[in-house]
């Protein structure tokens, strides 16, 4: 999992703020290698382990609404890249069509199997398929939409330097989600303006952290931390 050279990075990250946290994985190349012999191994041991759930949550989802049982939807990863997301499928057909790109507490488009999946969160677990194919690792902020992407600061820009993640700080930290939007959103407030000006600022800053001090010890404690 070795940074391209800076020169090659897309423009809109070839900035000073970017640079700062460059440099910190330059010199860590050997730790980048643990991580993504890591996820290999880790996600293709845990895709045959969880197999049987995996039966079993696409069986709960079928026989509980209409619909497919995996929802893919376009992310964002490494250098911008654009990927397809893979999640059990949590809300009805078409949800983001019908709504915001984020949910709020009681959403209405969360079916219920959707729901208990959700609060337990199961329905990250086909994610080890986008970590199989070095689209995500199993630590890094969270893949977003381009939506939000493109409301980054240039220091934001600096997570793009390394895959999305399954987990990360951030989603420790902000695991209730749902219910902070739902607090601030008024009459005046959409979602989406609630999400972008107070939530994504917040959540960035314990990303940029766990860059700034990133070594692969931490991705594991990180990932300890999530299942407890």
């Amino acid at each position: 999992m070795l940074i391209k050279e800076f020169s090659k990075l897309p423009l809109e990250m070839q900035n000073q703020e970017v640079k700062k946290y460059y440099d910190i994985f330059q010199s860590k190349k050997f730790q980048l290698i643990l991580k993504r012999l890591f996820d290999i191994v880790a996600s293709l041991l845990l895709c045959i382990l969880l197999s049987p759930l995996f039966i079993f949550i696409s069986i709960w989802i079928k026989l509980d609404s209409n619909g497919p049982v995996f929802y893919r939807q376009e992310r964002i990863t490494q250098y911008g890249k654009t990927f397809r997301i893979f999640k059990f499928r949590t809300m009805i057909v078409d949800a983001d069509k019908k709504g915001s790109l984020v949910t709020t507490k009681n959403d209405s488009r969360i079916t219920k199997v959707g729901k208990k999946i959700r609060n337990s969160r199961l329905d990250e677990i086909p994610q080890l398929f986008n970590i199989l194919k070095g689209e995500m690792s199993f630590v890094g902020t969270r893949p977003e939409v381009k939506k939000y992407v493109d409301a980054y600061t240039d220091e934001m820009k600096a997570t793009l330097l390394l895959p999305a993640g399954v987990t990360s700080l951030a989603s420790i930290k902000y695991k209730h989600e749902d219910e902070i939007i739902t607090k601030y959103v008024d009459e005046k407030h959409s979602i989406d303006e609630v999400y972008i000006n107070k939530v994504l600022p917040e959540k960035m800053k314990w990303n940029l952290e766990y860059m700034s001090s990133f070594n692969f010890g931490k991705d594991i404690l990180i990932c300890v931390k999530t299942v407890v």
